[in-house]
């Protein structure tokens, strides 16, 4: 509580007001180690993270405005920005939805075979990419499993854009069950029943007590897939046709702009990706943060 104190005057000088508490570098713990856990840390992140972006944007650099406003302005270039991100962003929304559903039967429900299906989910991260591509592609041709009852309903899907949600999708969806399942065994499940004593029916016991706690790890998992999403390569180049214009990705036109030598061009599309990726990102984590303080103790 603030104080008053008179001066020899009899004026009344200012009350005291309580001095502010030292902005903390770091909080009390049980374990010591902080400086050199924290040192580690940065060092860590710096030689692993920070220096090969840092290499990249100085090789970059070396384009100037006028290299980088010649790379912005070649159509080739940007319609291959819009395929990658167009689709990698629709294969995780996709992935969320779904990836959301079978984290809720992995864990909800009790079933034959449920740890079997439960160790397939993590298929696509030990998979090789060049594999996973030959597989997809071969069950989506033309003539294969898959893309022949597709192509006698006009469906084609190898060798198009949809050739690379399909390959998208499956890289994609472990990162968002993995993301959503340890939350979802975490729920109460005596909330969801009070709901339904009070009076809930499912789908308002579904909207207002089940999915809020979940939307921050749903975003979570859809920015992690999206990441995935963008950078994948080799499932790609098997499935997509590789036309330009059509269903070239970005990664793909690094690639030849180092097989002709062209380093400075790979790096500038490299750096280019890398903006329209952090910009996205950055964006998914405060829509992230904000549903936290929105729904994190609901």
């Amino acid at each position: 509580m603030a104080v008053a104190h008179a001066d020899p005057g009899g004026a009344a000088a200012p009350p005291l007001r309580p001095r502010s508490r030292p902005l903390l570098l770091r909080r009390a713990s049980v374990l010591p180690g902080f400086g050199l856990a924290f040192g580690v840390t940065l060092a860590w992140l710096g030689l692993i993270v920070l220096l090969p972006l840092a290499a990249l944007v100085l090789k970059a650099a070396g384009l100037g405005p006028d290299g980088f406003a010649r790379l912005l302005s070649n159509s080739r270039i940007l319609a291959s920005l819009k395929v990658t991100f167009g689709i990698a962003f629709a294969a995780a929304v996709v992935d969320a939805v779904f990836g959301v559903v079978v984290a809720w039967v992995l864990t909800r429900y009790t079933f034959p075979g449920r740890r079997l299906l439960d160790a397939v989910v993590d298929l696509p991260f030990a998979l090789p990419t060049a594999v996973a591509g030959i597989s997809l592609a071969a069950l989506y041709a033309p003539n294969g499993w898959i893309g022949k009852p597709l192509a006698e309903l006009g469906i084609k899907v190898a060798f198009t854009p949809l050739g690379i949600f399909v390959a998208l999708v499956f890289v994609g969806l472990p990162f968002v069950v993995r993301t959503v399942q340890p939350l979802i065994a975490d729920l109460d499940r005596e909330i969801e029943e009070a709901s339904a004593t009070l009076g809930a029916g499912r789908l308002q016991t579904l909207a207002r007590v089940v999915l809020p706690p979940l939307v921050p790890a749903v975003l979570t998992g859809f920015a992690l897939s999206f990441a995935r999403c963008v950078g994948e390569y080799g499932s790609v180049i098997f499935i997509a046709g590789n036309i330009p214009f059509v269903s070239e990705i970005t990664p793909l036109l690094i690639v030849v702009k180092l097989e002709e030598y062209d380093y400075a061009g790979a790096t500038g599309i490299a750096c280019i990706m890398l903006a329209i990726s952090f910009v996205m990102l950055l964006v998914i984590n405060l829509l992230q943060a904000w549903t936290y303080r929105r729904f994190g103790h609901v």
